[in-house]
């Protein structure tokens, strides 16, 4: 079993949208960032690298990049969602909040849920989304942007698939040591 944490900022601003978890929010201001600025994805999406000890999105999708400039942050988390595979880690559960004074954001929560299971290939109940204000205290209660941080639990496909103090290794890889 392997824990992440992911925490992402951005400053709110006239002419951007707004997107979290990948849905566009009605409000008059948006997030500045380099791609859609999603706080929210880009939070849990350095929750699942670090779990995987793969680094942060700034390591796989710098903001110098131009192939990123105003790039939908689904996109990329699909891409993380190929990382893991890749590397043989399932998403056990994700749990994240966003911190903002305004807008609210509880009728958008089920589509911000349906849109990161839908790219991570997993089911609804295996990810926890809330939101909290600071009540009106800090960056975010002066509403002059909006964080986000998450945290997730990753299994290995090899994980359990041995006797711990086994040393012998496991059927399955060939009876090679641990």
């Amino acid at each position: 079993m392997r824990i992440g944490t992911g925490y992402d900022v951005h400053r709110l601003t006239e002419g951007r949208d707004l997107i979290l978890g990948g849905v566009k929010i009605d409000h008059p201001l948006g997030l500045l960032g380099h791609s859609d600025a999603d706080v929210l994805l880009h939070a849990i999406m350095d929750a699942l690298l670090g779990a995987a000890a793969l680094g942060d999105i700034g390591k796989h999708f710098p903001d110098t990049d131009g192939a990123y400039a105003g790039i939908s942050s689904l996109k990329l988390l699909l891409q993380v969602n190929q990382l893991l595979e890749e590397e043989g880690y399932y998403i056990e559960n994700i749990d994240a909040t966003i911190i903002a004074q305004k807008p609210k954001l509880r009728p958008y929560m089920e589509e911000m849920i349906h849109n990161i299971a839908e790219a991570l290939e997993i089911s609804k109940n295996q990810i926890n989304v809330k939101a909290t204000t600071e009540e009106g205290l800090g960056f975010s209660g002066r509403e002059e942007g909006i964080a986000a941080q998450a945290v997730c639990i990753l299994t290995g496909v090899y994980e359990g698939s041995f006797a711990v103090g086994d040393s012998k290794g496991c059927p399955g890889c060939g009876g090679r040591e641990r």
